[in-house]
């Protein structure tokens, strides 16, 4: 089967940087699906893991944690996807990775593709919707169905893949959304998706929410980098819960946590399906709650670019744009 891979950890102006080479189909085996990918999503996750370091792996190691495809074949103790379903998934960083034309990956971090969407905008939701539902939802515990109506919450990074996925599923949960962007057009991208307000996270935030007549915010998700954590600490209610998405080695002063009895909670997508957790299961759940929602025209992809093919050099510009930090929404590879 073709696949992107690589071989060596590089710079992506390098031209080995991806590979285009053969592998192996593989064969379905447990509660395994064998899918035949149609559309992948590129991630920083991705970058990150590319990123120039030692190491040479052989065979090729193939990254990719967002796609989209129909179901080739089943292991036998499949239950919840039959041969011909159309299906996305963010997959499982220890496995090979959706950059080839057909993965392996368990039923229990499946969703059903919306029926709504093509495989490229479907392929640009699985990571950040799963990672912004269980960063609102589960970690922050705001209630789904709309119990915390009102409430209000600061998106910082809202104009990237996870903030537009949360903007929306935030929205349809009712809460009030201060969203952060820092240029015309993510300022405008958040409105769109449904930001009451937005403020500059490259000017002082405290200020500018202030100024909206909120001393405090009720619930906080960071989803860029943990240099706005005092921000964050301060702005946080008495009692109220930030999350974050950043692996961070800077300074976390935490006194006013603790004075305000305020709690902290990381946020990581792929615990679930590293440690096979025993709630595993829920994001074939979340997946399949947020596919209807699409389909019932509640939420909308946050597919903003399409590139192909799926080869090394497509998969090359794909990684320089998201090294650049200036992406909104979703970057996404269609067709081998």
């Amino acid at each position: 089967m073709k696949a992107v891979a690589l071989t060596h950890y590089l710079p992506i102006e390098d031209p080995n940087s991806f590979l285009d080479v053969d592998l192996p189909k593989p064969e379905a085996a447990g509660r395994d699906l064998l899918v035949a990918v149609k559309a992948v999503s590129v991630n920083p996750v991705d970058t990150k893991i590319r990123a120039p370091k030692d190491g040479v792996e052989d065979p090729p190691k193939v990254l990719g944690w967002d796609a989209s495809g129909v179901v080739e074949a089943v292991g036998p103790d499949v239950t919840l996807f039959k041969v011909g379903d159309e299906v996305f998934y963010a997959g499982d960083l220890t496995r090979p990775g959706s950059n080839s034309e057909f993965q392996l990956i368990d039923e229990r971090i499946v969703g059903p593709k919306p029926t709504s969407l093509s495989f490229a905008e479907a392929a640009a939701l699985p990571l950040t919707t799963i990672t912004a539902y269980e960063s609102f939802f589960d970690h922050l515990g705001i209630d789904r169905d709309g119990a915390d109506s009102g409430q209000s919450i600061l998106i910082i990074g809202a104009g990237g893949g996870v903030g537009s996925i949360g903007i929306q599923l935030a929205k349809a949960a009712g809460l009030v959304i201060i969203a952060t962007a820092s240029r015309p057009e993510t300022d405008s991208w958040v409105r769109e998706l449904g930001a009451d307000h937005v403020v500059n996270h490259r000017e002082p935030m405290v200020e500018q929410v202030r100024a909206l007549g909120m001393q405090h915010v009720d619930h906080i998700a960071i989803f860029n980098d943990m240099r706005h954590w005092e921000t964050a600490v301060e702005l946080i209610r008495p009692q109220g819960a930030i999350v974050s998405i950043d692996a961070t080695n800077l300074p976390m002063p935490m006194d006013a946590m603790k004075i305000k009895s305020a709690s902290l909670h990381w946020e990581f997508m792929y615990t679930r399906s590293m440690f096979e957790t025993p709630d595993m299961i829920e994001q074939h759940n979340l997946l399949t709650y947020v596919s209807g929602e699409i389909d019932a025209g509640r939420i909308r992809t946050t597919l903003n670019e399409v590139m192909g093919p799926i080869n090394a050099e497509t998969m090359r510009a794909a990684h320089a744009l998201i090294e650049t930090g200036t992406a909104k929404g979703k970057i996404v590879l269609e067709g081998f």
